[in-house]
Order: structure tokens, then sequence, then C-alpha cells
């Protein structure tokens, strides 16, 4: 192997490693399994969702009650509160169908300001 194959694959796995550190971080208050090529998206969009509850609050609840509880993500809802069994903010059929719930939301927000 020569240096420019050493220095690619180094930085390779310095990439892997960045990533894997960032979907740890995002996934704290995800209870639900993420896997295959989504999993970072995934988890990013989750942890931009809470940021934008954190900022905006969520229909009649505070941002206030959402600092102070916490926001969890589960396969059929979304809790303010660290568990499926806190209080609901929003309820789903599906994983799928809450991480679409999720990503539609953030890109929603992201135009709020233009």
């Amino acid at each position: 192997m020569n240096t420019i194959e050493k220095d690619l694959e180094r930085r390779q796995e310095d990439y892997k490693r960045y990533n894997e550190e960032e979907f740890k971080k995002n996934k704290i208050n995800i209870n639900v399994r993420l896997n295959g090529d989504n999993k970072y998206y995934h988890a990013f969009q989750c942890a931009l969702f809470t940021e934008n509850l954190l900022k905006y609050g969520y229909d009649n609840i505070t941002k206030e009650e959402i600092k102070n509880n916490g926001i969890s993500f589960d396969k059929y809802c979304i809790n303010l509160g660290y568990n499926k069994y806190c209080r609901d903010l929003k309820r789903f059929s599906s994983k799928q169908e809450m991480l679409g719930f999720v990503i539609g939301y953030n890109e929603a927000m992201s135009h709020k300001n233009i």
C-alpha cells in the first residue's frame, strides 16, 4: 500500500468513527431500533426535531415543559418524557410513519423563517 492509500484508509476510519459518535449522541432519546443506511439520517432528524420543540414548543405544550420533561421517540409515539408511558405528543401507526412526520416537521420548520 502506498502513502495515498494509507491516508485515504485512515480518513475513512476517522469518518466512520465520527459518524458513530454522532449517531450515539443523536440516538440518546430514541427508544426504537434504527438500522440500515438511513440510521444516521433518522437519528439526526430526531435530534433536530427535539431542538425544534425546545425552541418553539409543540401544540399546547410549552418549550419549558419540553425542557423539563424531555422528549422520547418510541415505535408508535413521540412522548413528553423519557419512555412510552409518559404523555403523548403524537401517536402513529408505525415507526416509518413517525419518522416521516419528524422529517416533514423539520422540513416545514426550516422554511418557517424564510
